[in-house]
């Protein structure tokens, strides 16, 4: 396999020991300044030039891409995409996870636990927030802040006043998150390669620091992580459109609750704190995905008139509850269920022999005509939903 590492930052630790785990798997690997690249557009001849010479042919990318350079980092990971070469993590998730706003909205819309979280820009709004949220303390971070900077802890309403409107005076977006005081100054950050979890630690805040980055002097332990915290470490991952992640979550008493999402996750604290090869993880995913890629639905998109992708969602009181898939009916249909969503599992493939249960949500793949017949009328009459009911 022949990779390329996008990275700014040659001399760091995870770009070092991520280059050193290709060259001791024998595969050729090259570390390219992200910035270092030209993006040529020609109708359907997509093309790169790096350092003014055209670049040479790549079987994968590990996109690096620093919060700084947000922007052009992912609009050359996005040309990469259009040359048909393997991304580790693609341009969308990438977006998707920096802004801290965006990422909040897509994880609470498919149902995973985060802190109470409001976003405002109106002086008048401020104090109804803080208290909606449960009011002081409270968390106050920078939408683009990484590494712990731009998060600070506000004791009382006042202070979250003042602070709030001192960054929005400076132009700054800000969010307003409950303090979970349970988590006392720790959380877990959680290594995710494709659909496992390889890694993880407990990161734990030193003296009267609240925030347990590595960074801001926080200590890390390897942890066990139950199943319900693999599981929405590994869903959050699917969800933002990532392939690689370190996932930040709070110990409450509800269960994990998601933080953030890091695209470029780094390796240094959490190969101390576990010892084990997580940089080796990433680039043997890497190569299997080169290999034997998986089967890109979009593809099959372009290629199939009149079929799409939809989710189907079974609701409480359904006939088709307890009933196994293929009793459904959707594969005469020509629908395929390519995931089920129950709770806070993912289920990719399901057997056709899987029961349903109240409140599953299926993504199928299938004929639109079928799936379109399926909306109750009563919706169809309102708008055209995004989400289908299967319903008796």
């Amino acid at each position: 396999m022949k990779l390329a590492i996008l990275s700014c930052s040659p001399n760091a630790y995870s770009t070092r020991r991520l280059k050193e785990a290709a060259l001791q798997r024998e595969h050729e690997v090259k570390v390219l300044n992200t910035l270092k690249f030209a993006i040529d557009l020609e109708r359907g001849s997509p093309d790169l030039y790096y350092r003014q010479k055209q670049l040479s042919h790549y079987d994968a990318v590990l996109p690096r891409i620093g919060a700084s350079i947000t922007y052009y980092g992912t609009a050359v990971v996005r040309q990469f995409q259009e040359m048909d070469v393997f991304c580790a993590n693609t341009a969308h998730g990438i977006a998707n996870s920096r802004d801290k706003l965006r990422s909040l909205q897509i994880l609470s819309r498919h149902g995973i636990g985060i802190p109470r979280t409001t976003f405002v820009r109106d002086k008048k709004d401020v104090l109804p927030a803080i208290e909606r949220v449960g009011g002081a303390p409270v968390i106050i971070k920078l939408i683009e802040g990484t590494q712990g900077i731009g998060v600070l802890l506000a004791e009382t309403v006042k202070a979250a006043e003042s602070i709030i409107e001192l960054l929005q005076s400076q132009k700054q977006n800000v969010l307003i998150q409950k303090f979970v005081a349970e988590s006392k100054g720790k959380d877990i950050r959680a290594f995710v390669v494709g659909d496992r979890v390889v890694a993880a630690m407990r990161r734990v805040a030193q003296g009267q620091e609240f925030r347990s980055n590595v960074h801001r002097g926080g200590v890390a332990e390897p942890v066990e992580l139950d199943e319900s915290y693999v599981e929405t470490a590994v869903r959050c991952t699917q969800i933002m459109g990532l392939r690689v992640a370190g996932v930040d979550m709070l110990e409450s008493k509800t269960g994990p609750q998601v933080m953030e999402v890091n695209s470029s996750p780094g390796l240094e604290g959490i190969e101390s704190a576990t010892g084990l090869d997580v940089a080796g993880a990433v680039i043997d995913y890497i190569a299997a995905q080169v290999d034997f890629p998986e089967i890109d639905v979009r593809q099959r998109l372009t290629v199939s008139k009149g079929y799409g992708v939809s989710e189907i969602y079974v609701p409480e009181g359904s006939k088709f509850i307890g009933q196994t898939i293929i009793d459904t009916g959707l594969l005469e249909k020509d629908i395929n269920v390519l995931t089920l969503y129950r709770g806070s599992k993912v289920i990719p493939n399901p057997r056709r022999d899987r029961v349903l249960e109240s409140g599953d949500k299926l993504l199928c793949f299938g004929k639109l005509e079928s799936m379109r017949g399926m909306v109750p009328a009563r919706a169809r009459r309102r708008r055209q939903p995004s989400v289908i009911q299967l319903e008796g």
